[in-house]
């Protein structure tokens, strides 16, 4: 992993750009966008070149930086019209990962609080606030890591589901820093990774990173998680989120439901690892989780190749809920949150 570029960089001061991987060339190809304006970042979003909750917010937030270089510094009016513009344009590139309305309500929390700084002087402090989200997410990955590998000490073989690595945070990711973490440690777990329907991010992107930790994984189809569980290959699941409800309901990739029901079958805890970030508590519950319904031919003609019958109907939903009940615990940056319930989601994240 050292050796390859990062998967969110910054290059230059005020008047410099984005560098991201775009993720939906790998595992065959590593290549760099360099986004220069709000609509390259805005379409890296939407188009999953940049993906995972904690990636987006990252992306999205310097993506408010260069959205701002073509105003004229000497005009503040005008600077805080296209700010707006600029945000409320980011926040529609998709719909459930929360952390990036998190990281936009924070920069627009900035602009507010310093209506007196000129136009250049905001542009600075919008570019340092967006280097800070970066470097706590970096921070905030490293912790969960810790946190998650105390709850791994007995387990051999562990199960995950989408992808939770560098490649959707800052660094170590959520799920897989957790995995990363227990290798640093000492302890070497044996991953088995969901391909993860329809656009394949565990086979392309989890099994990818694990293989560059040198880790052992094991790929699976979706289908073969309950075989895997009965044979007893696997003592644990973690995933990631991209948002969770006050009372521990979690967002995340579309199957993770599934697994975590049959989890609970076979006994096997399942964990949810995410960054405080992740967390809505101005939701009450999954039920109020907006769910992104993607196009139709991601099913149909998956990477190209047609596989259904013309005029098929089709639902297409990127994510589903689990409810908490389903969830051991959930792996935070300041804790674990155990048993998973309102009071202590608020206790540790409110």
């Amino acid at each position: 992993m050292a050796n390859r570029p990062e998967t969110i960089e910054w290059i230059g001061d005020t008047d410099g750009y984005l560098c991201l991987i775009d993720q939906t060339l790998l595992p065959v190809e590593l290549t760099r966008i360099d986004c220069r304006d709000a609509e390259t970042v805005w379409e890296a979003i939407k188009m999953l070149r940049v993906r995972g909750a904690p990636a987006i917010g990252i992306a999205a937030s310097y993506g408010v930086v260069v959205g701002m270089q073509t105003v004229d510094d000497s005009d503040r009016a005008a600077f805080d019209d296209r700010f707006a513009e600029v945000a409320d344009y980011l926040a529609t590139s998709r719909p459930t990962a929360v952390n990036l309305f998190w990281a936009l309500d924070r920069l627009r929390k900035l602009v507010a609080d310093n209506s007196s700084l000129s136009a250049a002087d905001m542009r600075a402090k919008l570019l340092d606030e967006a280097k800070a989200i970066h470097a706590e997410d970096r921070e905030m990955c490293h912790s969960i890591g810790r946190f998650g590998a105390g709850l791994l000490e007995n387990v051999s073989g562990v199960l995950t589901h989408c992808n939770a690595g560098g490649l959707a945070t800052a660094e170590y990711g959520t799920a897989l820093s957790v995995f990363f973490t227990a290798q640093d440690q000492g302890h070497n777990l044996h991953v088995f990774v969901d391909e993860t329907r329809p656009l394949l991010q565990g086979a392309r992107l989890t099994a990818w990173e694990l293989m560059q930790r040198d880790i052992k994984a094991t790929l699976i189809c979706d289908s073969m998680a309950a075989q895997v569980m009965r044979e007893g290959k696997v003592q644990a699941v973690v995933t990631g989120a991209d948002r969770i409800a006050a009372n521990g309901d979690s967002a995340n990739k579309i199957g993770t439901y599934s697994i975590a029901v049959l989890a609970k079958a076979h006994g096997i805890p399942f964990y949810i690892a995410a960054p405080s970030s992740t967390f809505d508590l101005a939701i009450d519950s999954g039920d109020e989780i907006p769910i992104e319904q993607r196009a139709a031919i991601e099913i149909t003609n998956g990477f190209g190749k047609q596989t259904a019958p013309d005029g098929v109907e089709v639902y297409n939903p990127a994510f589903d809920v689990t409810p908490a009940k389903y969830i051991a615990a959930i792996i935070t940056e300041n804790g674990v949150i155990d048993p998973v319930t309102k009071e202590n989601v608020v206790a540790m994240i409110g």
